[in-house]
């Protein structure tokens, strides 16, 4: 039996991140979908686990961890090893930032509630939607593309050759930037990461089309 209960939904970035810190500790979760298309995260039932109805949301034991920057913080520090940050607390720094530029400026103006909002409220077209996303992925990959070739630890991955915590935050926003057919050629080096990162089972399994409830 499985020590956590993982509510997710497929295609939710911060759903998938989280996915893939779990897959990377090496840890196994009992997944239970929520489907956001069908808006049962803002439903009576799931509201009784998450007050937000957000997902992710991740219970062990009798505890209830939601917001997933959180989550993945409480996993690297129950289970160090193998560890999403570097050594050198200015390398933690780095990394930190390059995972902020995604989950704290790109993801949740991007994200479905965001969406939907420009859809209902401002009465924003597919073709204006597509729009926004495109601008904000587009602003967020060039400086993460400058970040990436002036780190003092260019490797295979955002830092270094081995996946960190910036990994975590940027493959899921590569696949939101390929659905909304964003042109990825513009960042070879973000290109090449996400392809890398493809090469790993903990990425791969974690991926919005392997999971339960992708349809």
């Amino acid at each position: 039996m499985s020590e956590f209960k993982l509510y997710s939904f497929f295609r939710s970035g911060t759903s998938h991140r989280l996915r893939i810190a779990l897959n990377l500790k090496g840890l196994t979760s009992e997944y239970i979908p929520i489907n956001l298309r069908t808006e049962q995260h803002l439903g009576e039932e799931y509201r009784k686990i998450n007050p937000q109805g957000f997902v992710p949301s991740l219970v062990t034991g009798g505890t209830v961890l939601t917001q997933s920057p959180a989550i993945i913080e409480w996993l690297e520090e129950s289970y160090p090893n193998p560890p999403l940050l570097p050594a050198s607390m200015k390398d933690r720094a780095t990394v930190r930032a390059m995972a902020a530029l995604v989950g704290c400026d790109t993801h949740p103006i991007n994200n479905r509630r965001i969406l939907e909002y420009l859809r209902k409220q401002f009465g924003a077209s597919e073709d204006q939607v597509n729009a926004w996303c495109t601008h904000w992925i587009e602003e967020a990959f060039d400086a993460l593309e400058v970040l990436v070739k002036e780190s003092n630890s260019k490797g295979t991955f955002c830092f270094g050759d081995t996946p960190t915590l910036a990994d975590v935050y940027l493959v899921p926003q590569v696949e939101s930037a390929k659905r909304f057919k964003v042109d990825l050629k513009r960042w070879p080096l973000i290109q090449a990461i996400d392809e890398n990162c493809s090469q790993i089972a903990a990425f791969a399994n974690a991926a919005p089309m392997k999971q339960m409830d992708a349809s």
